[in-house]
Parts: C-alpha cells; structure tokens; sequence
C-alpha cells in the first residue's frame, strides 16, 4: 500500500544532498514531504507510485533548490529604501539613518519588516537573520509571513526607543526569549550593535547572556577603516584584537561585513570558529572595501551571506548577493577562478544555516525541513540549461521564483502571498512613505536625488 503523505512536488530539475553530503542534480524528480519534513526524495516514476498525498504539485520545467538564508539584514529599513544614498558608512549612519530611526514608531517597525518579508519571499530567501529596533514586530512579521527568523534587539551603550536604560537590555532580551521559545520558525538572539556603540561592559554582557540563553550571538564588525580607526581611538585595538581579548569571538558569533581585516586577524579568526557574513552589495555601495573572501575559504572558515538592510543595498534578494559575491573577489583578485559557483550557493544555503544556528535548514535531503523554492526554467536567461548552480549564481535574478515553501507550507506560488493581502500591504506603506518623508524634511537631511 503507498504511504500517506501531505504533498507530492515534482518538477524537471532538483538540486539536493541525496548522497554523501555533496550536491546533485536530479531530473525528473519528485518530493514527499509530510508534517513539513521531506521525507522521500527520487524519481518521479519511481516515488509516485509509493506514496498517496493529500496534494500533488507539477510545477513542470522548473528547478527546486533549497531555500535561500539571509543572514545579515534589517528588514525594517525597507521604509528607508532610496533615501539616503550615495554617502560614506559613518555620514550616511550619523547624519542620516540614526536621526530618522529615533522618531521610529512599531507601526513603522512592523509594516517595514512586513515589507522585507515579502521582498525576500518573493525572491526565494526562506530564513533570515535580523537586527534592528523594537525586534518584536519584526518577530511579528516573520510569524505572518511565514519565515524562519534569527532575531535580536540591536544592543547599544546609549538609550533606545525599545531599551531606555541600556543597562537593562539583557532582562528584555531574556523576556523576548521566553515569549518566542515555543514558536517553530521564530528565535531570538543576543546582538550587540558593533564595537563602537558599545563599550567592554556591554560585550561582555552579551557573550554571558548568549551563553546563558544558549543562543547565537551576532554583530557588525571591522566594516570599515573608519569603524577600526574609531575603535583604536576608543579601546587602543583593532576590533577584532579587541573582540578576541573579551572572548566573543567563539564558534556561537556570526560577524558581518569584516571587510577590514589583517593577516594577523584572519588566523585569529581561522581558530575562532566564528562565521563570517559576507555582505558585498552593502560593503560596495557604502565604498566600506572588499572582504577577503578568497583566503577565508582558503582557510575553511564558515562563510554565509547577507543583505544588510534596504537603506545600504536597496535590496534584500539574496540572487542578486550571489551574484556580486562570485562576481566581485574575481576582479578584486584579478582571478576569474576566485570564489566559483558551488562555494557561493554553499554560502547563501548551509553557511546560512550556520550563521543561524540550524544547520536542518539549507538542503534537499530526506529527514531535512521542507524549506524549497522553485525557479521557472521556461525564463530566456536560464535556458538553456547545462549546469543548474552556474544559472543559480550568474543568470538568476531571483524574479525567476515561482514557488517559496517554508516548513512545507507554501507562502507564494505563481504570483501570489498566501499569508497577507500584499495590495493591503502597498496601501500602507504609501502611508509610511508619506510619513517618513515628512519626518526627512523637518530633520532638514535632504534625501539623495
């Protein structure tokens, strides 16, 4: 008798982990995926007979692959997309971003996360990684969307709208802990800022709190010159000599950007355990500098990437990411060998996963969460088809997604949320827009034209 399961998903192509851990590509295939986890995975003539689904689902000449792991954004800041370009790291955060983030309201902070949601949704990211303020209504908006989230209050030395005395930061973050302990898809963090809104105490803090909760801990770090030459100003070390001197730099953190970093530093990091969030679109339009990618898969280090929020990339598609990763250290290194396709997908899927503190999430295999997103292979720039990774990195755009499905449930198909109305969604972020530049105006920052 065939097994029953809750849905049958078959398309021309898969790329999953069937054997030994190393990626292939299955044509022909289908999935059975029950309670949300896969639970077989094979060719079409031969699994369609073993199992009975409530639900059967051709999606044709597409190609599944495991959905993709943002693991650095703020989604929030999609409200400040396009307002404050073109500027250097520092005045664009300083003259721009923190004034406008004081007169935040959780309005603001909910339907911006709503937002980024349904941008990294509809462009295939399934997890991601999150900082920002009053983090409840991102959790919020991952809970009605349907995403995996890492969340986590950004942790300053100085008061915030959610944290007024920074001293009592860690008891919130331990009440947000607890109020999302049971969610299946939702997790909170512990995520000091960076180095310089921050000071020793506070790090320290953190790292117990992190251990305490038994959770990742994630922060910004050696973005940029500036950001190293402020942190010598202030601690007399480089940030991450600083860091391993307090102890965070062990295999729970997860650091984004770390664009301005030694020899030196990158052994420290090597024996660290660490994972580095690489951030390249961000990293380039601020002019922050270029990671040294290369050497840090030389050296076996966890690797992942990441949006950054949509005020510094404009976008949170993590296709887009891929591609200027792969596309970058090439011409950085004079070296088009640099950075192949492969490493880069493994980045995006299972050193997300990593960065996350999941490591379930990031392939197509049999006992894995059902998290897989389809591309439609009838698109003029994926055909034709001869390496499905190479198209993945270079030729997709991430529109090219017809299908996101998150613990087996699937939140868009063919054009459609399945969770929010997005046109009710539309109207009120016309109303943000209005509201946030209203607020722009009266701080006199005049936005980029």
């Amino acid at each position: 008798m065939p097994t029953p399961c809750d849905l049958l998903l078959h398309a021309a192509h898969i790329l999953c982990q069937v054997q030994d851990d190393a990626l292939h590509t299955l044509s022909d295939g289908t999935i059975a995926i029950t309670s949300g986890i896969i639970r077989a995975l094979g060719s079409k003539t031969e699994l369609t007979p073993q199992w009975q689904a409530q639900r059967e689902l051709n999606l044709g000449n597409a190609l599944l692959l495991p959905g993709l792991i943002n693991a650095h954004t703020h989604a929030s800041m999609t409200i400040f997309r396009g307002i404050a370009d073109d500027l250097p790291l520092m005045e664009w955060l300083g003259n721009h971003i923190f004034p406008l983030e004081r007169q935040l309201t959780r309005r603001f902070v909910h339907l911006g996360a709503l937002l980024g949601c349904a941008e990294m949704i509809r462009t295939g990211t399934s997890a991601f990684q999150d900082m920002y303020l009053m983090e409840d209504e991102v959790c919020r908006a991952a809970d009605i969307a349907g995403l995996r989230c890492l969340a986590g209050e950004a942790i300053f030395a100085f008061p915030t709208l959610n944290i007024p005395v920074p001293e009592t930061a860690p008891d919130m973050i331990r009440e947000q802990a607890a109020r999302w302990q049971r969610h299946p898809r939702v997790r909170i963090a512990v995520m000091p800022h960076a180095v310089y809104t921050t000071n020793p105490e506070i790090l320290r803090t953190c790292i117990a709190l992190a251990e305490e909760l038994e959770t990742p801990l994630h922060m910004h770090l050696a973005e940029s010159p500036s950001e190293s030459a402020t942190c010598l100003e202030m601690h007399g070390k480089r940030p991450i000599p600083y860091c391993h001197d307090l102890g965070l730099l062990t295999p729970r953190a997860s650091l984004a950007h770390m664009v301005d970093v030694s020899e030196e530093e990158m052994d420290t990091l090597a024996r660290s355990g660490v994972c580095v969030v690489h951030n390249p679109s961000s990293n380039m339009k601020l002019a922050s500098g270029v990671a040294n990618v290369p050497v840090m898969l030389e050296r076996n280090m966890r690797l992942a990437l990441g949006t950054d929020g949509a005020a510094a990339n404009n976008m949170l598609n993590m296709f887009a990411e891929m591609g200027r990763a792969a596309l970058l250290h090439k011409v950085a290194g004079k070296d088009p060998s640099l950075c192949p396709a492969g490493k880069i997908f493994e980045a995006a899927t299972i050193g997300g996963a990593k960065a996350l503190g999941d490591t379930r999430l990031g392939v197509l295999a049999v006992g894995r969460p059902a998290d897989i997103i389809a591309l439609d292979l009838n698109c003029p720039n994926l055909q034709p088809l001869y390496a499905p990774v190479s198209h993945v990195v270079y030729a997709a755009t991430g529109m090219e997604v017809r299908m996101n499905m998150v613990d087996g449930e699937i939140l868009y198909l063919d054009g459609c949320f399945t969770r929010f109305n997005y046109q009710d969604l539309l109207m009120e972020i016309q109303e943000v827009r209005k509201e946030v530049s209203k607020i722009h105006s009266l701080l006199r920052i005049s936005p980029s034209t």
